[in-house]
């Protein structure tokens, strides 16, 4: 099973903005003093280079635009969290922790666009009816497909009985942890300290403070061959130096994609490391990370759908 895909989807941030909702558990949310209207606009515009820039890099960019009627959307740019798509043609739906984001999950627009584009979908799961539980996709999820393997760090948006059930549904083993911040806090999402490659995981160890964890995780990736490229908390709070994804092209090329601030953020020596892996291709999105409290992995949900 292959572990990277050459086709993403992506949402244009049409409402972007500080959401107060997600801003209760994601403390890298920044609030400023700018008007909407250019947050927005910075917003817009950090997004429509990072698609040109992934199509100059060969990658196959589907965009899941906003339909009139839709209600206002301020994290939509984070569309990994509401859903994921396998390679048997299964589409997966997520419980969301808040309602303001549970507005972006939008099947109906989704399966349109897949399959218009000749992607064949099988069968939609739909995990939401979760009773007050949430398990927010592959933000909550680091997959290691080639491994069957799925990393998860527990938080509010994390249950470690949801996250149990569906990788036993879906045949995976799951490696789960405890990992928190600077300020003592469960990171929201896994995909803030951690991320995994083909061959590769970039990892911020010294937030999993439970010794036995740690090791667990440690020999879990060693097993399968990964080469670590260990990360401080600073790199992973400041710089978003684990958000980032590795893709293949349609040229079958690696490729590595994250944000300015995390190429920025990574010691010479741990670029290196990750360069031996695929091509970096930094994105410059220094508004929707800054405000959104995500950054590039965040932006990109994966298709792994086959053609029809």
């Amino acid at each position: 099973m292959s572990h990277t895909t050459s086709s993403i989807i992506m949402v244009p941030p049409n409402d972007f903005g500080f959401n107060p909702e997600t801003a209760q558990d994601n403390e890298f949310q920044q609030k400023t003093e700018a008007p909407h209207y250019l947050i927005k606009e910075s917003a817009l515009e950090e997004f429509t280079l990072m698609v040109n820039q992934l199509r100059d890099h060969h990658v196959e960019v589907l965009l899941l635009n906003k339909h009139h009627g839709d209600p206002d959307m301020p994290d939509a740019v984070f569309p990994n969290n509401w859903f994921c798509t396998r390679h048997n043609g299964n589409i997966d739906l997520f419980p969301m922790k808040t309602s303001n984001r549970r507005a972006e999950v939008r099947p109906e627009a989704l399966k349109k666009l897949l399959s218009h584009n000749g992607y064949q979908i099988t069968d939609v799961n739909d995990y939401r009816d979760s009773k007050g539980a949430f398990l927010e996709g592959t933000g909550a999820m680091i997959f290691d497909h080639r491994h069957t393997k799925a990393y998860a760090a527990l938080s509010e948006r994390c249950d470690s009985h949801l996250l149990a059930e569906y990788n036993k549904q879906r045949g995976y083993d799951t490696v789960s942890f405890n990992s928190s911040s600077t300020q003592d806090k469960a990171f929201y999402h896994t995909n803030v300290m951690m991320s995994v490659g083909e061959q590769f995981a970039v990892i911020c160890l010294e937030s999993i403070k439970d010794q036995q964890q740690r090791a667990a995780v440690e020999t879990s990736l060693k097993q399968d061959q990964k080469h670590i490229i260990e990360i401080s908390l600073e790199q992973a709070e400041k710089h978003f130096c684990a958000n980032l994804i590795q893709l293949r092209n349609l040229k079958n090329e690696p490729l590595i994609v994250l944000s300015e601030s995390a190429y920025h953020g990574f010691s010479k020596e741990q670029r290196q490391k990750l360069e031996a892996h695929g091509k970096l291709v930094p994105c410059d999105i220094h508004t929707i990370e800054t405000i959104g409290g995500g950054s590039a992995r965040c932006m990109i949900a994966e298709n792994f759908l086959p053609k029809q």
